[in-house]
Formats: C-alpha cells, structure tokens, sequence
C-alpha cells in the first residue's frame, strides 16, 4: 500500500507539474521566437536606412564597414544590394559581391518596396530567420538589405528553458517523493503492525497487537477494534479447546466404569440379551475411541511445535514392520515400494501418527488377500493405497470433517481418524488429498517439505507416546 500511495502522490504531482510547466515552456517558446524575429526586423530596418544613405550619396565603399560593424557586434550575416538586385556589400556571408540576387523572391519583393520576414534554409541546409527591408527614400528605391541569424540563437535558449524546467520538476518531485514516502509510511504503520498480528492470529496466538496510537484516527479505530476482537476470539477458542480437553479428559475414566459395569452383567443376563449387551459394549468402546480422539485433537491444538528434520525412510519401515503382524490377522500384506525419499520436515512424532491411522483405516476396509501398500514417490510424497470398496468424490471431499464416517460404513470408526492426519500434516508444512486408486480402492496421498542435504543434521526421529508399537488407541478411522 506504501508503493500505491507513493505512485498515486507522485503521478498527481507529475500532473499538475505538467498542466503547469509545459504550458510555460510553449508560451515562452513563442514569445522568445516572436522577440527575436521582431529584433531581426527592427535591426535590418535601421541597417537598410543606413545603407540607403550611403548609397544616395555615393558611398559604397563605406557599405561593408558599415554592415560588418554591425554583425560583428551581434552576429548574423548581412546583404547589401542595389536597386537591380547586385550585390554591393556583404558581411558573414560567402555571396560574393557583384552576384545578381534579384531573383531570390525576399529580394525582389524589397526591390518593390515590400519588406518581407521569416524562415528558409540557407545554402548551407541550415534553417535561418531573415528580415529583408527595401532602402528606399519615399517611393524611390535605391537598393535592399537582408539581414539573417540562425535559428539555433533562438532554439537553444528555448532548449535550455525546457532543460531547466525538466531539472526543476525532477527537485520538486524529489522533494514530493521523500514528503510522500514519510506521509505514505505514516498512513500505512497500522495497517503493517495490523498485517503481523493478523499473521501471528491466524497462527495461533496474538503476541504483538497492532499499534492503535499512531497512523489516522480511522486507521487507529480499525486497529483498536482489531486488538479487541482478536482478544475475544482467542479468548473464545482457549474456553473451547480447554473444554475439549478437560470434556474428553473427565469422560474417559466414567466411560472405562461403564465397560466394566457392563461386562459384569453378562453372567446375569439371558442368554438372547447377550447381542444386545456385545452391541453396547462395542458403542461403549466406540465412544472411549472417540474421547481419545477429541483429546488427542485438543492436544495437538493447544501445542505450538516446530517441524523437524525427520527420516522417512526409518520410520515407514518401522511402522510397516509394526503392521505386518496385524494386517497378518486379517490375511492382508503391508508392502513398502519406491525410491528411497530422505529426510522431511515434520514435528515430532507427526510421521508415526499419519502412518498409524491411514494404514489403520485401510486394514479396516481392505478384504482379506488383499495387499496395502505403502508408496515413496518423487516430491517427497507418501502413498498409502489399498483395495478396499473406496470412496466417491463427494465422500472424498467431506472425508476430513470432524464425526463425519460414510453412509454405508459399517465399521466402529468415530471419524476423527483423518481430521487428526490433516492436522498433523498441516502441522508439518504438507498437503493430503484422497484419490480413487487404480484399479479400486483409495489412495492418500502425503506431500511433505524435504530437508535440504545440509539442513538439520541434528534432527531427531520419535514417536508422540515414546513407544515403538502401533498408535491402536489413536488409529481412528475415516
């Protein structure tokens, strides 16, 4: 906006510079021409009485002192003819004396008594202002006179005006530019203090709250009401996230209770009551996944982690060799393809935990003889494909919504599973998407940030709970 301002400041001042400077140039062009023409004139007149006299009283040999007096002092050249247009005298000039001029149309007209001025081009191919009078006595004409100057006597005067109105309008737009940057700093010092805390909002928390003393008085409005509104929103979002987590926290132990009081009523029930109660323990434990989960989201909310050089390669194949066993139980295989993938941004423990619940979601939906594969591609990308019924592009659209399981699921999920993978991912500085995979299934797909060969060396690899075996709590599904 500092920029905007500055060219808007600027282009203003240019305009009216112009609408005030190149009237001036123009009018003092015209009047510098219109002087020294009416100077030409006024000289070659007095010059052509002067000649005239001479010439009436026989003094032609005095003629070239007389005209060369007069250029010397002031330049320009200067013919002397006699009434038929011969040349009698001539000053700064290559015509020659005795050449018959009578010809030329400026001279033939003075020769008529008819004094002419103007432009033309000389011999030379040089333009030249020139003034020819008639030396003449009544309506007796004894001869003519033309007296001629370059125009470049005239042009380089106008040349230097314009030169030192361009010089001046670059001083005063100088001086305009510094007032309108310091002006332009001044106006926009809210909005970049506003810009940082809206940064360091959207990151989680508000340190630094914009200036609200300085700037406009509308701009520091806008600020104050910013700070205050930032202040309710966080205040806002602390209550919830502490709800969450206390909430899920206090759930988990009456919820274990629950279970326990459950199964001890088995052994007391009818036999055909027995469906019933399995069905309800399954909610039970289906609800205590789901307080993980929400506690687990509240965690990783409230917790302000930096990403980490972390290797992919050692922990895809530890976590695979983790998984084998249990996909094992359900006569899945966990297969690792792809070229070796290096190190990746992350935060802590974020890898074991995306890999955790994606593959947990695929065993969940992948049949038996089926084969999940764990994917590294170019970029650096993590692949994890299985041969399940997949997903259609809506249910893959609304996958990572909070609760949200498809219509047909039949499975425990609590749908919290995918929402704490994109966080995670997020988290890291990645992107997740969920493609259809070829030849049925789904494919998610993880983009991470790599580690620059020279970046991060001392960077650690570990899990979130400090444990090698498989997140099972935390492997919620779709």
């Amino acid at each position: 906006m500092t920029r905007r301002l500055l060219v808007s400041y600027l282009g203003l001042a240019l305009l009216v510079l112009a609408s005030l400077e190149i009237p001036l140039g123009y009018l003092y062009a015209r009047g510098e021409t219109s002087r020294f023409s009416r100077t030409v004139e006024r000289d070659a007149t007095m010059l052509a009485e002067v000649t005239e006299e001479d010439i009436e009283e026989g003094k032609i040999a005095e003629l070239p002192t007389a005209i060369g007096d007069y250029t010397a002092r002031n330049g320009g050249q200067a013919i002397v003819v006699d009434r038929n247009g011969i040349v009698l005298a001539a000053s700064g000039s290559t015509v020659r004396t005795g050449t018959d001029l009578s010809a030329e149309a400026d001279i033939a007209a003075a020769l008529r008594n008819q004094p002419t001025t103007g432009t033309r081009t000389d011999t030379g191919g040089d333009e030249v202002l020139y003034s020819t009078q008639p030396g003449s006595s009544g309506t007796t004409i004894r001869g003519a006179l033309r007296l001629t100057y370059p125009t470049t006597m005239v042009t380089d005067r106008v040349h230097r005006l314009w030169l030192a109105l361009a010089l001046a309008a670059a001083c005063i737009l100088a001086a305009i530019a510094l007032v309108a940057f310091t002006l332009a700093r001044w106006i926009t010092r809210p909005l970049r203090t506003l810009q940082r805390a809206t940064t360091q909002l959207a990151d989680g928390r508000m340190t630094n709250p914009p200036d609200a003393t300085t700037g406009p008085p509308e701009l520091r409005e806008l600020a104050a009401s910013f700070t205050h509104t930032a202040a309710r929103l966080q205040q806002l979002l602390d209550a919830q996230q502490a709800f969450a987590g206390e909430a899920s926290h206090q759930l988990k132990t009456p919820l274990t209770a629950l279970r326990l009081r459950l199964e001890n009523f088995e052994p007391y029930l009818d036999p055909r009551a027995h469906a019933s109660l399995d069905e309800t323990i399954g909610e039970v434990e289906r609800l205590g996944r789901m307080v993980h989960g929400l506690l687990a989201l509240a965690r990783l909310e409230n917790s302000a982690t930096t990403p980490e050089p972390t290797d992919l390669d050692a922990v895809l194949a530890e976590r695979a060799a983790m998984w084998e066993s249990l996909a094992a139980e359900q006569y899945v295989t966990v297969a690792v393809t792809g070229t070796t993938a290096g190190r990746v941004w992350a935060i802590p423990g974020a890898l074991e935990q995306i890999i955790d619940n994606l593959v947990a979601n695929a065993l969940r939906v992948s049949p038996p003889g089926t084969t999940l594969t764990l994917t590294r591609a170019p970029g650096v990308e993590l692949h994890v494909i299985d041969q399940g019924p997949g997903m259609s592009e809506a249910e893959r659209e609304r996958a990572f919504d909070r609760f949200w399981r498809a219509s047909d699921s039949h499975h425990d999920g609590t749908g919290l599973g995918l929402p704490i993978v994109r966080h995670l991912v997020h988290a890291s500085g990645g992107e997740i998407t969920l493609n259809a995979a070829v030849g049925g299934g789904l494919e998610a797909c993880v983009r991470l940030k790599p580690v620059p060969p020279a970046s991060g060396s001392s960077g650690r690899r570990r899990t979130a709970n400090g444990s090698s075996r498989p997140a099972r709590a935390a492997a919620t599904t779709r």
